[in-house]
């Protein structure tokens, strides 16, 4: 059985269930550190790189922390992600907000924290302006169009709701250079789980010679190029990880060849990745309820799409481990379910594993990005807790689970008595 490695033991969860239950999310720090510290070396080279790590992957502020205290900023694209920025330590150039059809109150918001606003739209300029004033520095989103294919997750960037177009972004920084704006940024996003690195510097180079173009033109100044993220993870286990050298010694050539070469350096080149720094160190940590056999066999799990939703709305691969069969031969094919009243409701269909019995304690790998953020509460289901596997081996509960006591709390019970 082709199989991932897991940073804890059958005993060790089985220890750390005896406080808290099932079901959870717990993520490795060690790896996580690990992880990060491998992108910075990998992109030593790259002039005044940063990594800005992107909230929505995994918005718990105890991961913002650790992330900081490896040099990391963050991405927001909302007023909760700023606030919980804020909380883990995070202002000023560590924050990169990227967001679209965006309320006044959280331009304010990213104006106070000193942060980058990076602006979707040509008509955000006068809105920015009107509602909080145009700050220090100024990003756009630029979408290539036809000039760049997408992936099939985020789709074909000119079918996308984001970003201006190129003769957009020629008149967006003309405005903002005539209304006195002198430093300036550059963004774009166009890939979402992607595995060919070539993607990411091919993007690189659009950005870079879109940079020339305009600077030339404009007479104006990047101080720096945000290449986005989308760096995908192997989810299954034949696939190979992205190399993180590869894709920053084509940057570094292509920097080398278009802004070097049409002196425009110094130009500091940053990245959002989300889901390649935390995504393959996570785990959803589930106990298996009831087994069913009708026209199929089903491993009913203590969990559902509210913990873990990609596999049912994406029909995404999460690999399961059945621990304490580790090297068990996958003799019995199940569907592996949730108890949603929704038939997507699945974490893998047709999968083949170990005989598995009632109380078996499954690992569903890769969980530690897009994993408990895109919890939801369909079904009165609550999300469950975020636990954090220390580098000592010692565990610390980052999020409490959901009660029914939160569920209610939005609901007036007493109004409803005299209803009528």
């Amino acid at each position: 059985m082709v199989s991932k490695e897991l940073p804890f033991t059958r005993e060790h969860i089985l220890k750390i269930m005896e406080k808290y239950p099932t079901p959870f999310h717990i993520y490795d720090e060690k790896a996580i550190r690990e992880n990060a510290r491998r992108m910075k070396s990998a992109f030593k080279d790259v002039p005044g790189f940063k990594e800005f790590f992107a909230v929505k992957a995994l918005p718990n502020p105890f991961i913002l922390k650790l992330l900081k205290e490896e040099g990391f900023g963050v991405d927001c694209s909302s007023l909760p992600e700023l606030i919980l920025a804020e909380k883990a330590g995070m202002i000023g150039d560590d924050i990169m907000f990227s967001s679209n059809d965006t309320p006044a109150e959280e331009f304010v918001k990213a104006k106070e924290m000193g942060g980058y606003i990076n602006l979707d739209d040509i008509s955000h300029i006068p809105y920015l302006e009107k509602y909080v004033g145009l700050p220090e520095i100024v990003c756009f989103r630029y979408n290539p169009g036809t000039l760049k294919e997408g992936n099939e997750i985020i789709g074909k960037p000119e079918e996308a709701k984001y970003g201006f177009t190129q003769e957009q972004m020629f008149e967006g920084y003309r405005i903002l250079r005539d209304k006195g704006v002198k430093r300036f940024g550059m963004h774009t996003m166009v890939a979402s789980n992607e595995l060919n690195s070539d993607y990411f510097v091919e993007t690189a180079r659009i950005l870079f010679e879109l940079i020339v173009e305009i600077s030339k033109e404009l007479g104006i100044r990047f101080e720096f190029v945000n290449l986005g993220g989308g760096i995908g993870i192997p989810y299954r286990p034949e696939q190979e990880p992205v190399s993180l050298e590869a894709v920053a010694k084509g940057v570094k050539e292509a920097y080398d060849a278009t802004i070097t070469a049409n002196r425009l350096a110094p130009l500091k080149v940053y990245l959002e990745c989300g889901r390649v720094i935390t995504g393959p160190y996570g785990y959803l940590i589930s106990q298996v309820r009831h087994l069913k056999n009708t026209y199929k066999d089903y491993v009913g799990l203590d969990s559902c799409m509210a913990n873990l939703m990609r596999p049912g709305i994406y029909g995404a691969y999460h690999h399961i481990t059945v621990l304490g069969k580790e090297k068990a031969a996958p003799v019995h094919k199940y569907d592996v379910t949730g108890s949603l009243c929704e038939n997507n409701d699945k974490f893998a269909i047709d999968r083949m594993l170990p005989k598995i019995e009632i109380g078996d304690v499954l690992a569903i790998h890769d969980t530690g990005a897009h994993g408990h953020a895109m919890g939801f509460n369909y079904n009165g289901k609550l999300r469950s807790a975020e636990l954090l596997l220390r580098e000592d081996g010692s565990v610390v509960q980052i999020r409490r689970a959901e009660t029914i006591e939160d569920y209610f709390a939005t609901l007036d019970f007493e109004e409803l008595k005299d209803f009528r």
